[in-house]
């Protein structure tokens, strides 16, 4: 019996360090790419990525499969993984999307929300507020832009309505780069300060306690224009082009 306990416990081991070992690659690349430091089209050999963390190739590749499902990563018919692409023409389209989406989210979480999916929604603005703060005073924007995914996607969880989250999440996840850009943006042109970073989100939070559905509508859509503007002037001053970026 002793010897089988203790094998059942090293195989428990084998898989917990697994695990921390995937989620420790997931978690670096992950940062690396939202930051920049790897950029778009950057290729992700799994050899020097096992010799990088000094892991095998299992634990890396279930770190490439997460963070493809997230947008962040692609595969290539050659099977080689790259940086996921930023293909700046499709811009429109994706700023369309997500004027739509958030509005209609954002709608439905001031009709459909319980109490406690507003009290979720109030610790996420919290939560956010303070990675507003820190990515101000580092000058590092992964803060911000997870607690501004966090935020929104906590509304959309309590809007109730599993197409519409799932559509919302799906554009929010390719855009997280696009918040790197807004946000050095506005650091560099216009200074930058926290409330500047969390802008227009208390009152969000203010429409849906209200059950005000055409107030929480509104701000949503001020809130995707405020984003729009600033990323299309950014883009217009050809700041990108100090980054290596493959068209699609």
């Amino acid at each position: 019996m002793t010897k089988k306990k203790t094998v059942r416990n090293n195989a428990s081991m084998a898989v917990i360090g697994k695990e921390t070992g995937s989620a420790r690659v997931y978690s670096e690349l992950r940062r690396n790419i939202l930051s920049m430091s790897l950029p778009p089209s950057y290729p992700l050999d799994e050899v020097s990525l096992s010799q990088h963390f000094n892991l095998s190739r299992s634990p890396i590749r279930e770190a490439l499969v997460r963070l493809a499902s997230e947008g962040l990563v692609l595969t290539l018919p050659n099977r080689s993984t790259i940086v996921a692409p930023l293909d700046f023409r499709s811009v429109p389209e994706y700023l369309d999307a997500l004027d739509l989406l958030q509005r209609a989210t954002h709608r439905s979480a001031a009709v459909c929300r319980s109490d406690e999916e507003l009290k979720e929604v109030e610790e996420a603005d919290r939560s956010c507020s303070l990675a507003a703060q820190e990515s101000y005073e580092s000058g590092e924007w992964l803060a911000i832009i997870e607690g501004n995914y966090n935020f929104h996607m906590t509304i959309a969880r309590a809007g109730r309505n599993q197409y519409l989250s799932s559509f919302y999440k799906r554009v929010l996840d390719e855009g997280r780069r696009m918040l790197y850009f807004h946000n050095e943006f506005l650091s560099k042109s216009l200074g930058t300060t926290a409330d500047r970073l969390n802008l227009g989100h208390a009152e969000i939070v203010e429409a849906i306690r209200d059950r005000n559905a055409d107030r929480a509508e509104q701000l949503a859509y001020e809130h995707a224009s405020q984003f729009k503007g600033t990323f299309l002037e950014y883009l217009e001053q050809s700041v990108t082009s100090k980054v290596k970026i493959v068209m699609a």
